[in-house]
């Protein structure tokens, strides 16, 4: 094992963890405080979580074309889910059912763009990256960029609404982990396990805080 593929597993190992703890104490706050918000947060940061277990099972060397199509998958999949918690913030029941719809019909969508396409090595030196089928891109991009959007939104309108200044790095958090889902799929991997590594950090950040106080 050489030292870049010992970086990479030890690093996507460590935010894997993390992960999946704030996924455990999200799911935590949904049971004792029966926001559903807090339920798809926590689902989309358990997606997370397995995402970059994949990524370090795949920088080991325990890679094949399933897990690739499944890692792609999940990447679409939590951008989702952690946009469908935010939207439940939203007070319009329409606009919470319709992007459920929505949000069904576009994960529909990339697992059809997943199953008719074939998907080679997504590795470079056990770093996820790859140039992806043009539907495979088109489909998730669908999926990811107006999850990206409602998340920013969302996010505004609340703190617009709340003031609560608490929020801002749990807030931040849920966007950076979006958005290095969908800066990966148009092709700009670079960004990938930075704004994971990131992303988890302000999220602890935020939720600590609250906890704390």
């Amino acid at each position: 094992m050489n030292d870049m593929q010992a970086i990479v597993i030890a690093s996507t190992s460590i935010i894997t963890l993390l992960s999946a703890i704030l996924s455990a104490l999200l799911f935590s706050n949904y049971r004792a405080k029966k926001g559903s918000n807090y339920l798809f947060w926590g689902t989309g940061i358990a997606l997370f979580a397995f995402g970059t277990l994949l990524e370090a099972l795949f920088a080991a060397g325990a890679y094949s074309g399933i897990f690739a199509k499944l890692y792609l998958f999940i990447v679409a999949a939590l951008v989702s889910a952690l946009a469908v918690g935010s939207v439940q913030l939203a007070k319009s029941r329409r606009i919470r059912q319709a992007y459920y719809i929505f949000t069904v019909l576009s994960l529909v969508f990339v697992l059809y763009s997943l199953a008719v396409t074939s998907i080679g090595n997504i590795l470079v030196g056990y770093v996820v990256y790859a140039v992806l089928p043009l539907l495979v891109v088109t489909a998730s991009s669908v999926a990811t960029f107006p999850a990206a959007l409602a998340i920013i939104v969302m996010a505004a309108l609340s703190y617009k609404h709340t003031k609560n200044v608490k929020m801002l790095s749990i807030i931040a958090g849920v966007i950076i982990v979006s958005i290095a889902g969908t800066l990966y799929i148009v092709q700009f991997p670079a960004t990938l396990y930075y704004a994971e590594a990131i992303g988890i950090v302000l999220l602890w950040a935020g939720f600590y805080s609250r906890k704390s106080r």
